[in-house]
């Protein structure tokens, strides 16, 4: 049993609390300080409003303002705040937090410096946090985890990443059940980076029904399969690619928190919606201003982070002009407006 203390009330770490609590780990769940309703719903009849579910009754709920008293003596700090808040997080772990306790990230995403290089966003945690960073322990959850399907019991299964091996197997067997089955793994840098990336491609899911779509084929029989399995593909050797340029092991990528954690993302969501706007013919400006105003897309944002970056590091020599084609493909609809024409002999190293 451990004291578990969840920073951010978002769909996804509300979900973790469930196997949690159910192991019998003490919960302790703070929103920011823009999940307020949520928390009131919570504190009112235990209902998460965005999961549409009660949560474990043994789950305290606390207002950001009180997230001092929630992290007191906590075994673990899950870090649950979403991509566009990870600075905010880790300023907050930074007054917060303890030496001795772990982190567990479960945001996925990177940022880049001015001269393309690319951060995953634990190191982002890492540096808001100072000294400190040095004296706590580092893990994360990566796999493919729909988290109203985690909520509800559906069998799921995941990796446990973590710096060292006995973190990951103190970690795993307080969220272990017998439908959320865990593995466990060293390469923290190569399936962080397989998280971020398959969450890019997932935007490529929609192009096929909304191709169809726009061209009034959405109900007959042949559907596009194999235009959709072409970029799954492609997606997958960039995804391996860019794994191998941070030093992680390539092999990460055929697992849980690769392909697995990939196939998933473009089973459905949000960022396959703006997708489905793109083969329909709709420039992104129009779908990021109009048709989804106010939705957060963080594989988009995905895209115009890693997409810019590989401009700069090609200039730099780090990557040749002919690497990341599809990556390169995505940033030049989402950043402008370019219309959804993909390169296809540019893919799988150029047509033979």
């Amino acid at each position: 049993m451990a004291k578990i203390a969840v920073l951010g009330a978002g769909i996804m770490a509300t979900a973790l609390t469930f196997p949690a609590a159910e192991n019998g780990n003490e919960i302790h769940l703070i929103g920011t300080h823009l999940d307020d309703e949520i928390i009131d719903s919570v504190k009112k009849d235990g209902t998460h409003p965005v999961l549409g579910l009660r949560i474990p009754e043994s789950v305290k709920p606390y207002y950001f303002t009180d997230a001092a008293e929630a992290i007191e003596g906590a075994d673990i700090i899950m870090s649950g705040v979403n991509s566009f808040g990870v600075e905010w997080a880790g300023e907050q772990l930074a007054r917060l937090a303890k030496p001795g306790q772990t982190i567990l990230s479960i945001t996925k995403g990177m940022h880049a410096e001015e001269d393309g290089t690319l951060h995953i966003l634990p190191d982002v945690l890492k540096e808001k946090m100072g000294p400190l960073a040095d004296q706590v322990d580092w893990a994360a959850i990566v796999g493919p985890s729909i988290a109203g399907e985690v909520a509800v019991h559906h069998l799921t299964c995941v990796t446990f990443c973590a710096e060292k091996q006995e973190i990951a197997d103190k970690l795993a067997p307080l969220y272990r059940t017998d439908y959320y089955h865990v593995w466990t793994s060293t390469d923290f840098i190569g399936n962080e980076v397989a998280s971020c990336m398959k969450n890019i491609f997932a935007f490529g899911g929609g192009f096929a029904p909304g191709i169809l779509k726009k061209l009034g084929q959405e109900n007959d029989k042949y559907v596009m399969y194999n235009y959709a399995a072409a970029l799954f593909g492609e997606g997958a050797r960039e995804l391996k690619q860019m794994v191998e340029l941070f030093g992680g092991d390539p092999t990460v990528t055929e697992n849980l928190g690769g392909v697995g954690d990939m196939f998933v993302t473009t089973m459905g969501g949000r960022n396959v919606r703006a997708g489905t706007f793109v083969g329909q013919g709709v420039p992104f400006s129009e779908i990021r201003n109009v048709k989804m105003k106010g939705v957060t897309l963080e594989g988009v944002a995905a895209i115009g982070v890693v997409g810019e970056a590989l401009g700069r590091l090609t200039a730099r020599g780090v990557i040749k002009d002919t690497d990341f084609p599809l990556v390169r493909a995505l940033y030049e609809i989402v950043a402008h407006d370019a219309p959804l024409d993909l390169p296809w002999e540019t893919f799988f190293g150029g047509e033979r």
